[in-house]
């Protein structure tokens, strides 16, 4: 949004301001260029809150150049605002780049890492050009930004390429305005800049430069992996079609069934493996270059066991593409370099030590990263891509401008988590963190904040520093370890005003509803099936809710749906033996039926989640799970295999969903030998009818228009889409994420709105 310049005939000099995503991204280099073609004389810097731009000339020659700055940004930039302001010319004679001057607290947005462009592929694999085969080509319009930024504002000696002198040919690039790499940051070349080194698993470098990426290509050839550091972290590599390969990596990586994430070398080879459409083609070519979720059309086996779906991401770092032209397998596993549930390794003494034992060798880059960032993963739904984990080519950018001058900080919940800093009412969010269940992600955690406030200069002090209201939540208690004044907000209202925050819907009254696994209620039971009514303004207020089960055991049935459907079931009259055929339960059900009979470590829930998990117990997934939200998953992938059937039963009464028909008709269709696919449409269709039912009856009552979801269930695409088509019948619009995930991914996001409408930060 631009603010309103006065059209002055007179004017002959002015003081330009440009906020949004304009600090790494060739900005200045871009003005310089065309202020010089223009004719005006004046200067560019950055500054804390953006770009600053004084230029002197005409009044045609400066309109000029304000229509082209408005209209003509440069590709990577995002702009929000630009301010013109009428000054007194003062005589200056040329046009230059001014170094940036530090006096405020910074506020300006800071690009995420872009992958590598057009024109530096030319050049990666032109013979003739000096940086041919160079895996650190990048220019004004590409390369890293995040990952390397060590302080703003965005200037080379605040990078971590700050020890890395420029030659005399990339210093002339660099001081060359018609240059493309016209200061370019992270500018370098085989002559001054770093280098990668294949090292083996005893730590003897066995080939540097082009030689190490050839030589890395001809061991994931051979079935080796490969620890690979990319922008953001270390991978871990192999060829995805090898069996042998991806099964060890499994077990190295203690990771039992969780996909791996697949790299190809172009659109042409992901177009074998998955179903790709137009928006799916954008969105895995867009900047962000995430891995997208989609339908696969080959079984590999090891890759992604009993789901139908592919997680996809293209080659981003010039790296990648120079792997696949050394003769890289054209699919590639391409997991987080870590060991189950810890955070990716990103320096060298890290990798060595964590993937001792997982990796062959490792291709290691020498310029360091100063802050670790996974991929980003995307789901495609109807309602267009959602955001799975917010990450590379995302974070850190501002996803919505919040009603507060006062900072704050949003420290999150503990899966999933992310934090949220908001600096003059913009919303940073942080890349993704991760499991606070695990230490060194909870380190991690410690660091982002630190790091996060530092780069913005947050004091503290001042801030108000939001937490949920869980009184053992590891971010809880860190957060009552900080100074500044702190808020508890509940889980389930974080999850819907992540969405109104976005949307910058601050008054108006929605009907929401948050489903999840498991969140602190207000009577403190879980809570995870929650409707509310109201605004961000005059709070949300919980109308309605899931019929309270029991959870015996507490998190513990999280990890066995058989368990929590010991605490569902035991509120349906006249079950058979569950022990027995179809359902075969294991010993585990018998013994959380015991301790739900003893009331003893039995707690009270509202949680879909764990209703998601009954469903799929009843339906065949009788083990524990390995991986968060995998029956679920499962779930909803057997769904996926049917044809659309009537909905079981799931009736609103009193203000409760009642899932009692509901699981006594699946029981009973198990039972006579109803297809299980059908059985799992046939509860997801409930499910979106009941949401349904609570939108137009709550909608109507209260006299809203909008229905918000949120919360990990609604990351189920087909859940989504039924609702949305059911929806749209009763002439009810839907709002859901867009730009932080659904899951625990957004909840700082929504704890920092609540803080800025809650009066204390204003």
């Amino acid at each position: 949004m631009f603010a309103p310049f006065e059209r002055l005939s007179q004017l002959t000099a002015c003081y330009v301001r440009v906020t949004g995503i304009v600090q790494g991204v060739g900005f200045r280099p871009f003005v310089y260029r065309l202020a010089t073609t223009c004719g005006l004389s004046g200067w560019v810097a950055n500054g804390e809150h953006g770009v600053e731009i004084v230029v002197e000339g005409s009044h045609t020659a400066i309109e000029a150049f304000l229509h082209e700055l408005t209209t003509h940004p440069p590709p990577a930039a995002r702009i929000d605002q630009i301010v013109v302001q009428p000054i007194q010319p003062s005589g200056l004679e040329t046009f230059t780049i001014r170094e940036s001057q530090r006096r405020e607290r910074p506020t300006t947005r800071i690009a995420p890492d872009l992958p590598v462009c057009a024109d530096c592929l030319r050049e990666l694999f032109d013979p003739a050009n000096r940086r041919y085969w160079y895996a650190y080509i990048n220019c004004t319009n590409c390369g890293p930004r995040y990952s390397i930024v060590l302080g703003l504002p965005y200037d080379r000696p605040r990078t971590t390429m700050k020890d890395w002198p420029l030659c005399s040919d990339c210093a002339r690039e660099y001081h060359d305005p018609a240059d493309r790499r016209f200061h370019a940051q992270p500018v370098a070349c085989p002559v001054c800049g770093p280098q990668y080194l294949l090292v083996d698993a005893q730590r003897l470098q066995q080939a540097r430069g082009a030689a190490a990426i050839q030589k890395a290509a001809e061991w994931l050839r051979g079935g080796r992996i490969v620890a690979v550091k990319g922008i953001g972290g270390y991978h871990l590599a192999c060829d995805a079609r090898n069996v042998a390969a991806v099964q060890a990596l499994r077990e190295r990586k203690f990771r039992k069934e969780k996909p791996f994430a697949l790299m190809v070398a172009n659109l042409a080879v992901a177009a074998e493996l998955v179903e790709l459409n137009d928006a799916a083609r954008d969105v895995l070519t867009s900047p962000a270059r995430p891995i997208v979720l989609l339908p696969a059309r080959v079984f590999l086996p090891g890759v992604a066991p009993e789901n139908r779906e592919l997680g996809i991401m293209l080659p981003y770092a010039p790296l990648h593409y120079l792997l696949f032209a050394a003769g890289a397998p054209a699919v590639l596993v391409m997991t987080s370099g870590n060991r189950s549930e810890e955070p990716i390794a990103f320096t060298e003494d890290d990798a060595f030590i964590r993937l001792s034992g997982i990796a062959d060798g490792f291709l290691v880059g020498e310029r360091p990263i100063a802050r670790r960032v996974d991929d980003s993963v995307v789901r495609m739904t109807v309602l267009g891509p959602v955001i799975v984990r917010r990450s590379r080519g995302l974070a850190p950018s501002v996803v919505a401008t919040l009603p507060t001058s006062r900072p704050i900080l949003a420290v999150g919940a503990d899966l999933k988590n992310t934090i949220t800093v908001v600096i003059e009412g913009q919303a940073f969010v942080s890349q993704h963190i991760g499991d606070l269940d695990h230490w060194p992600v909870v380190e991690a955690f410690t660091a982002t904040i630190r790091d996060l406030c530092a780069m913005y200069e947050v004091d503290l002090e001042q801030a108000v520093v939001a937490h949920d209201a869980h009184p053992e939540y590891v971010s809880t208690n860190h957060a009552l370890t900080l100074p500044g004044q702190h808020l508890a907000v509940q889980h389930h209202r974080a999850h819907i005003a992540s969405v109104l925050a976005e949307r910058g819907c601050w008054t108006e009254r929605i009907v929401g509803l948050a489903f999840d696994g498991t969140g602190y209620g207000d009577d403190g039971s879980i809570w995870g099936g929650e409707v509310f009514v109201g605004s961000l303004s005059e709070g949300l207020q919980r109308v309605a809710h899931l019929r309270q089960a029991v959870l015996p055991g507490g998190d513990a049935a999280a990890r066995w749906p058989v368990q929590a459907a010991a605490g569902f079931l035991v509120a349906v009259e006249d079950l058979p033996d569950l022990t027995a055929s179809p359902f075969c339960f294991p010993e585990q059900y018998d013994k959380a039926r015991e301790v739900v009979a003893s009331g003893l470590r039995c707690f009270p829930t509202t949680s879909m989640g764990r209703l998601f998990d009954t469903v799929a117990a009843l339906c065949g997934f009788t083990r524990s799970i390995s991986f968060e939200g995998q029956a679920a998953m499962w779930l909803e992938h057997l769904a996926q295999k049917s044809p659309p059937v009537q909905p079981y039963p799931f009736p609103l009464t009193e203000g409760e969903l009642d899932f009692r028909p509901l699981l006594a008709a699946v029981v009973e269709d198990r039972c006579r030998g109803r297809d299980v696919t059908e059985i799992a449409r046939a509860f997801h269709e409930a499910v979106a009818a009941a949401v349904v039912t609570v939108a137009v009856e709550y909608c109507a009552a209260f006299r809203a228009q909008r229905v918000v979801v949120s919360g990990g269930v609604f990351q189920n695409a087909l859940l989504l889409e039924r609702v949305a088509e059911l929806l749209r019948l009763h002439r009810l619009e839907l709002w859901t994420n867009r730009a932080v995930p659904p899951n625990d991914g957004g909840i700082s996001l929504g704890q920092a709105a609540i803080a800025a409408c809650a009066g204390i930060a204003k």
